[in-house]
């Protein structure tokens, strides 16, 4: 589980490829002493601490290969959700892959004793914010890019296609006389900003030329309109790749000095001890947080007030319409309305609020819309076993 990697065939599962050398590390683990635990849970938080702590890139290794369910299960929920995208099960799986150390950054351990449960449930938001953001990039021209691009980013961009420090003062202060003349003067909203004019260049590279002098600290020829053009050109492509690098292969893994990848493909019939307890712990662990989760929303529907509670229960229990709920109740239609709205946003405030506290799952659109989708089906199944119950 901490040495293993999933490969895709045909755009679905294919099998588990074995790196030898972070096998070798979790079995000398387990062997260091008869009183090591074989819990997962306890490996994960382990690795993690090492990985937090010393940056230890073994350690991190471990982390991706314990995280490939979740990566998996994530691309499998958006490839399902996303019929029309440009992307395959093993795009999304390779993107979830690269989220794998922001998910390690935001774990909390002491406020989440379960890494892979956090991934779960932040890994698919993560996900999604990366999509938006490259429909966002796909639909901006290189001027709306420049525009909206931080110094910061735009300097990161830079360093990271290795330009000389000469150079990537000369491509920055290209790009300052760029927004002074032409992009604070667009209106805000437009993300398809006109091509500059052959006008406008010129007075970017006049400006640049002014003020090259005083800021660059090597002195630099005097530029053109074409060189400026090139440039900021350049520049926008730089900053497209850093933000939204292009999707490579699934199994395609880094080497390097520190650990090379070899696959030794394991016999799937093949069992041991260790592999059943922690399946037996991951489907138990599962388990405790759905029944959590179902718990906290049953006390949170307990808590309703009487008529909330029996709307709640005409609509999904009996599959009652608002205006056969009006009859049924004898209340106006704006009141059956308003107990439906306010009962469920009231169980959904308890669910986000049990997130935080347990799982550590910072709260934005993205997620209360994934625990709003929760709740529903939740909402159908616990009536619905009401149902099944009074009908025996």
């Amino acid at each position: 589980m901490f040495s293993t990697f999933a490969q895709l065939e045909n755009d679905k599962f294919g099998k588990w490829l074995s790196d030898r050398k972070l096998h070798r590390s979790i079995q000398n683990c387990l062997n260091s002493s008869a009183e090591v635990t074989t819990s997962e849970n306890f490996w994960a938080l382990y690795w993690h601490k090492h990985w937090k702590t010393q940056s230890n890139h073994l350690a991190k290794m471990h982390l991706l290969a314990y995280l490939q369910e979740p990566c998996y299960w994530t691309a499998s929920k958006t490839v399902a959700k996303f019929t029309n995208s440009q992307y395959s099960l093993a795009d999304y799986f390779q993107m979830a892959n690269t989220e794998i150390e922001t998910i390690l950054k935001d774990f909390k351990a002491e406020k989440c004793s379960s890494l892979k449960a956090y991934a779960m449930m932040a890994m698919p938001s993560r996900l999604r914010d990366i999509l938006r953001q490259r429909q966002e990039a796909e639909l901006c021209t290189n001027w709306a890019l420049l525009r909206k691009v931080s110094k910061k980013l735009l300097l990161e961009a830079l360093s990271e296609v290795g330009l000389s420090p000469t150079a990537m003062t000369q491509y920055r202060l290209a790009w300052t006389c760029f927004k002074e003349l032409y992009v604070q003067k667009q209106p805000s909203g437009i993300a398809k900003l006109p091509e500059p004019s052959r006008q406008l260049w010129e007075a970017i590279a006049n400006l640049y030329n002014q003020e090259r002098k005083s800021q660059l600290t090597q002195s630099t020829g005097e530029c053109t309109s074409e060189t400026i053009e090139k440039w900021l050109t350049q520049t926008a492509l730089y900053v497209r790749a850093y933000l939204f690098p292009p999707v490579k292969s699934l199994n395609t893994f880094k080497q390097d000095d520190d650990t090379t990848i070899t696959f030794d493909v394991p016999d799937p019939s093949s069992s041991s001890p260790m592999a059943d307890m922690i399946a037996e712990e991951d489907v138990e662990n599962r388990q405790n947080q759905i029944s959590q989760m179902s718990a906290e929303l049953l006390n949170s529907l307990q808590s309703l007030d009487a008529q909330s509670q029996e709307v709640l229960k005409l609509y999904y229990q009996q599959g009652l319409t608002q205006q056969q709920i009006v009859q049924e109740l004898q209340m106006s239609q704006p009141t059956v309305s308003r107990r439906l709205v306010k009962g469920r946003e009231s169980m959904l405030a308890a669910l986000v609020k049990w997130s935080q506290s347990t799982l550590n799952i910072p709260v934005h659109s993205n997620q209360i819309k994934d625990m709003s989708l929760f709740l529903e089906e939740w909402l159908r199944n616990q009536y619905g076993e009401y149902n099944m119950m009074s009908t025996r």
